[in-house]
């Protein structure tokens, strides 16, 4: 365990060799991660100012969860992100989401099975397969996504035993910079950088830890953290795939309000009383304005809290008719009709933020239309938008597979089946492999074969002359030299077992 000024860092850390880190070399700036962490200088507290280093609360971790998780209530909001989680996470008959891919992998086969063995634990301990849905939604709204790794620290070797969740709004991860200053120079170049956790059980928004006294460290390998790999300009915060939709999204709440205040205001026909009221001096002709008015109107309201219908005609709203004197000499008292406002029914404006909204979530624009149907026709009619949201979805999948593998490299590393050294050689042959829906994947393989039978039949009578049947399989066909062979031996059978039974008969 690391013990900084007689503070211990909870939670576990892995023992590694020591060896010149590229991070550790004399510089006089901190190197860069796509994490996020706060780079903050030792200076008077033990931890130091990051939260809101720049005194932007605007900008502030807490305030912007707080905003990304108020954003995805709005209805439009919500029904985007259900079809990216629905997109992103499918199951197969039995269940699964995910599998682990190791083909490119060299190593021993009782090795692989370790590591799939592991990898289908650390699955049930994050009930990925039945939460699957809300982790996944929880790491795209929030933009960032941790979880606490339990272990027995007296027994580290029986691995991680517990994953718990924790709220992305109550902790953070901080890289804390010592410097020295350099004989030769005077510059300030950095010594060390420390990497830990600050958790707060009550976060507050633009608050230190030195102003709370409230946090708690935790060590680096006992948390696992994923991020949407989104940066501000700065690279100072991670920012969720919502960020794009604040804009969007404000604009279309205030059009949708002021249109229906327009619509309460103006879309009721209202009358207008003309009130004679002779020669009657100006106190008496109010009061008698007030008397007529008081007798026929009808001010029933309905209270929704109680269900009682109530007389309510003290007050008088902008919506009800309008009743003014007259003096004598007019034409009397009169009646008349004050009509509605028109073209209340044009929504043109609405549907364009609208479109907005869904543009700067990547949602094509198709899917706003809730009521037209799905089709499970040609994958031709297909459109751009779906081929682009398919590969924004492949983007998202890649970039949430960090959860799986870095939960896996600490469970490996804990039970000695592998090193930190073998964990670099190897993390690029282990991939995570999601499951596609079948409907999707079965029609678009159906019609590019049709395409590619189509293909063949048109240069199938040059076959011979311009074309070799080796050429068409690989070029027209995409055959590999293995479905080749295959092929061949194949027909060669058929052809055996055809000969075989004429000569029998």
């Amino acid at each position: 365990m690391a013990e900084e000024k007689g503070i211990r860092l909870f939670g576990f850390e892995i023992k590694r060799q020591k060896e010149e880190d590229p991070k550790k070399l004399s510089s006089i700036v901190p190197a860069r991660d796509d994490d996020g962490a706060g780079y903050v200088t030792a200076s008077g507290s033990h931890y130091g100012q990051y939260i809101n280093i720049d005194g932007d609360d605007s900008k502030d971790n807490y305030q912007l969860i707080m905003k990304y998780r108020g954003v995805s209530m709005h209805p439009e909001v919500d029904a985007a992100i259900e079809d990216i989680t629905n997109e992103s996470i499918s199951s197969n008959e039995e269940g699964q989401s995910i599998h682990i891919y190791m083909d490119n992998l060299k190593v021993s086969d009782g090795i692989k099975k370790q590591i799939k063995d592991e990898f289908d634990n650390i699955i049930s301990m994050l009930g990925f397969n039945e939460l699957g849905h809300d982790i996944f939604r929880r790491w795209y709204v929030d933009g960032r996504l941790y979880h606490h790794l339990v272990v027995n620290e007296s027994n580290l070797k029986a691995g991680i035993q517990e994953i718990r969740p924790i709220d992305s709004a109550k902790i953070r991860k901080v890289k804390q910079v010592k410097k020295k200053k350099d004989p030769l120079t005077n510059a300030q170049v950095i010594e060390k950088v420390d990497e830990y956790y600050i958790y707060q059980d009550k976060p507050q928004a633009g608050a230190s830890i030195q102003q709370t006294g409230s946090g708690v460290k935790l060590s680096l390998d006992s948390v696992s953290y994923v991020t949407s790999g989104l940066l501000d300009e700065g690279r100072k915060k991670v920012l969720s795939y919502l960020h794009k939709a604040l804009k969007p999204l404000n604009q279309l709440r205030m059009m949708e309000d002021s249109l229906v205040i327009y619509r309460l205001a103006r879309a009721p026909e209202r009358r207008i009383f003309y009130i004679d009221v002779g020669n009657l001096p100006r106190g008496k002709a109010e009061q008698y304005m007030k008397d007529i008015m008081t007798r026929y109107r009808n001010k029933l309201v309905y209270d929704s809290s109680t269900g009682e219908i109530k007389d309510d005609r003290k007050h008088q709203s902008m919506l009800e008719d309008f009743w003014l004197p007259r003096r004598e000499g007019g034409r009397g008292t009169e009646i008349s009709t004050l009509p509605g406002g028109e073209n209340l029914g044009q929504i043109d404006d609405i549907v364009y933020f609208q479109k907005r909204l869904y543009r700067s979530l990547n949602v094509p624009i198709n899917r706003l239309e809730q009521e037209q149907q799905f089709s499970l026709g040609r994958s031709t009619e297909i459109n751009r938008d779906e081929l682009k949201f398919q590969k924004f979805i492949g983007r998202l999948r890649s970039r949430f597979s960090s959860l799986f593998l870095d939960i896996l490299k600490v469970q490996l590393q804990l039970k000695g089946i592998i090193t930190e050294e073998d964990w670099s050689n190897m993390k690029n042959d282990i991939a995570v492999d999601y499951i596609k829906d079948n409907y999707f994947t079965e029609l678009k393989e159906m019609e590019i074969l049709r395409e590619r039978i189509a293909t063949l039949d048109t240069v199938n009578n040059y076959v011979g002359q311009y074309f070799s049947q080796e050429w068409v399989m690989k070029n027209v066909l995409q055959f590999t030299d293995d479905d080749i062979a295959q092929v061949a031996q194949q027909s060669s059978d058929e052809s055996g077992d055809e000969q075989q039974n004429d000569e029998e008969q």
